[in-house]
């Protein structure tokens, strides 16, 4: 099974953000003051509970989910007064915020991810406020207080440049005195639209250091994964839950199957991962049965190259909204990173159980 275990349905709820960070991704620019309509939400998670057992909801970009923290309330009662004990809420934050959107959090989330570069230098380089002053003291501070007083889990999802790659462990040892001991990280990659991502890392270098520093983490009772390691655990054919697919309901009224493709009216090739629409009038969401089975194709077995690797089971392809924004193929591959997975896959000891928290 893999990665896509971490079957949800995601809300990307609004494309406001009160952080500049200089390798953001998103074009939510050109979708400027748009939030999730929260009756697409409702006949969302009612259509996703109707087709699975699953009752895991989450919350995501295009911009930072607390600016918008009464429709994620609103989106969260409906889902409880539906799932009962049984609902399980996670999402993703760069954890700037105020204390009471911190004591909330806190109380009625619980998987935390936090966006954090770690050590301050690291932090405030990429990741700084729309006004332009440093992120680094109001993100510690609530690191340190969800990790403290928290509901349940809170980890770190942390973008590795060619700033940090070689403090990996030292990023470690910061989120450990955080109270931290989840960490995931991902190499730096290209926005949506282009193909290049200045300071990014060598991934060669970068899986050297990610050995070191998962040896590291495991040392200090810590669990350190990687993007490229996300499959380790479990023998896959298919890399994450966008090939199954699951819904990411998007701010501009579509269903998208990846968090890369956050705008369904964007032309380009991340259009490959939208597969339905909300019709207001009508109220329903209405499905692309030929998008979906496109998807649900994509496996190592109809991407050429993958048939030889040694690691083709522990990768699935690697991560789809990357290869398809680069390559401008749903079975394209990236080399660098495949050449990188392959490098942790003989160096990295395998892992005894599955991961208890996967990849964000």
């Amino acid at each position: 099974m893999g990665h896509i275990r971490k079957n949800m349905i995601s809300f990307f709820l609004t494309t406001r953000c009160n952080l500049n960070c200089g390798y953001c991704y998103t074009n939510k620019t050109t979708h400027k003051h748009q939030k999730l309509s929260l009756r697409f939400a409702q006949a969302g998670i009612d259509e996703y509970f109707r087709r699975t057992d699953s009752r895991h909801i989450r919350f995501f970009g295009a911009g930072e989910p607390t600016m918008e923290l009464s429709l994620m309330k609103a989106i969260r009662q409906y889902a409880s007064e539906r799932a009962g004990s049984a609902l399980l809420v996670e999402t993703q934050t760069n954890g700037a915020f105020s204390g009471s959107k911190a004591r909330w959090l806190a109380e009625n989330v619980d998987i935390i991810w936090v966006s954090s570069d770690g050590l301050p230098e690291a932090q405030d380089t990429y990741r700084r406020t729309v006004g332009g002053k440093p992120s680094s003291p109001i993100v510690e501070k609530n690191i340190r207080f969800l990790a403290q007083n928290g509901r349940g889990m809170v980890g770190i999802r942390t973008t590795i440049t060619a700033l940090n790659v070689r403090t990996q462990k030292e990023m470690l040892d910061y989120f450990f005195d955080c109270g931290v001991r989840t960490v995931w990280s991902d190499p730096l990659f290209p926005a949506v639209g282009q193909q290049t991502a200045e300071g990014a890392p060598d991934p060669l270098e970068y899986a050297r250091e990610l050995v070191a520093a998962e040896q590291h983490a495991r040392d200090k009772g810590m669990f350190y994964g990687s993007i490229l390691t996300c499959n380790f655990d479990e023998d896959t054919d298919r890399h994450c839950r966008a090939c199954l697919p699951v819904p990411h309901l998007t701010t501009d009224g579509y269903v998208s199957a990846c968090d890369m493709a956050l705008f369904g009216s964007d032309p380009g090739p991340m259009a490959v991962f939208i597969y339905g629409r909300w019709n207001e009038e009508r109220g329903v969401i209405e499905y692309d049965s030929e998008k979906i089975g496109l998807l649900q194709s994509r496996s190592i077995n109809r991407i050429p190259g993958c048939g030889e690797c040694e690691a083709r089971y522990r990768c699935g392809g690697y991560c789809l909204g990357e290869v398809v924004n680069e390559t401008g193929s749903l079975f394209g591959r990236k080399d660098r990173a495949c050449e990188a997975i392959r490098f942790l896959w003989r160096h990295m000891p395998r892992p005894a159980t599955l991961f208890r928290y996967l990849h964000p």
